[in-house]
């Protein structure tokens, strides 16, 4: 036996590990300038735009390097690429911590995205689907109930560390926690993959017909995660700003966008019961695309009703992470969905680090309705794109 071996492989302690992992991978990273970005710019005299251009290079820099990543937990396992991303998150917080000149900031962003690309969701379910095949539905549901949790878990002890250390102690402080807990999680709960089995032998006129389905299904899928990252990424920074041009207060749109997380979280739990009866992943897509577009158009069309509309953008967004992990699954070869995640992610990070850029110009040239009718524009096409793909699946 290996002495590296890991020694825990029960599924659930498995999901478990990794959901620990990940609300500490997505705090750090992803939503570490929501805490972090007003402190370092007051503290180096970046401006503000500045400090928060370093997560888009980072977010640019995952999408393009996603399908190696994706190749590699196809080939070696989630094990070696995850314990890299701790190894990685970890390096860029200490470089963030010593960086004194705006390159090395961003170059500390640079080691973030590298990070972000082998330890967030598409990693984590190109490990449980290279694991468990067509099983990874349920373990990937639960994941994402984790995932779940990390504004809530990062923010606080991100604004506790600020307050009391500073924030350059709070980047030290993160970079302790991916060595200390994060790595040792990583080498010993995942367990090596199974070996591949070998695909079956297919005339070239049927090999033909099925690889023209599924180019067909993966432009349809990727174009479908697209939009919703561009939708979600602006809604991400611009929400607060759009309620406040809507004439909401401060605090008000404060508690309304506090709407949305609860809202995931309970989405996702209820898609969890419902998943029980093997529903296909193709209808919570659906219901995914249906659910951001009919709360977008709310939010547009109807000052009174901005919390449904918000309860129901929310839902949608959960439930897109499931079935963003679980949909390819099912339209794919199971032995190739971790490649196959690895270049379904490129276009959407790409997309998210380049969306609050948009987001921006459009609020600063037509304001708030104007974004608001561009966002219901591309829920509703996503909507139409989902039912291209439900009845591609048909054909």
């Amino acid at each position: 036996m290996e002495a590296a071996a890991p020694v825990a492989r029960s599924r659930h302690v498995l999901v478990s590990s990794l959901g620990v992992t990940q609300i500490l991978a997505w705090g750090s990273s992803y939503y570490l300038p929501a805490v972090l970005a007003a402190p370092i710019a007051a503290d180096t005299g970046w401006s503000l735009a500045s400090v928060v251009a370093g997560l888009s290079c980072g977010l640019l820099l995952a999408g393009l390097v996603s399908p190696v990543t994706g190749r590699l937990i196809q080939r070696h396992g989630g094990r070696p690429v995850l314990a890299a991303s701790s190894l990685l998150l970890a390096s860029a917080h200490l470089l963030l911590a010593a960086a004194a000149a705006y390159p090395l900031y961003l170059l500390a962003w640079l080691l973030m995205g590298l990070g972000m690309s082998s330890g967030l969701y598409d990693a984590g379910f190109a490990t449980l689907g290279r694991l468990y095949g067509l099983g990874a539905r349920g373990a990937i549901t639960n994941l994402t109930l984790f995932g779940g949790f990390a504004s809530t878990v990062c923010w606080p002890l991100s604004a506790f560390l600020v307050e009391h250390e500073g924030w350059r102690i709070a980047c030290l402080s993160y970079a302790a926690i991916h060595l200390l807990i994060c790595l040792p999680l990583h080498l010993w709960v995942i367990p090596p993959p199974p070996a591949a089995a070998p695909a079956p032998a297919r005339s070239e006129l049927r090999q033909a017909s099925a690889t023209g389905r599924e180019r067909t299904r993966f432009i349809l899928l990727a174009s479908i995660q697209t939009v919703a990252a561009l939708i979600a990424s602006m809604l991400s920074v611009h929400l607060l700003t759009l309620l406040q041009l809507r004439g909401v207060s401060l605090a008000a749109a404060v508690g309304l966008g506090a709407l949305v997380g609860p809202s995931q979280v309970g989405a996702r739990v209820a898609e969890m019961l419902i998943g029980r009866n093997r529903h296909h992943p193709i209808w919570t897509m659906l219901a995914s695309v249906s659910l951001l577009a009919t709360g977008i158009w709310l939010l547009l069309a109807s000052q009174s009703l901005i919390a449904l509309a918000l309860i129901l953008y929310g839902a949608g967004n959960g439930i897109h992470t499931i079935a963003r992990g679980a949909l390819p699954l099912v339209l794919f070869d199971p032995q190739r969905y971790a490649a196959l995640m690895g270049k379904l992610a490129t276009p959407s990070l790409i997309v998210q680090a380049a969306a609050p850029s948009i987001g921006a110009l459009l609020l600063g040239a037509g304001g708030g309705n104007v974004v608001l009718t561009t966002l219901a524009l591309a829920a509703t096409l996503n909507m139409g794109l989902c039912i291209c793909l439900v009845a591609a699946l048909r054909r």
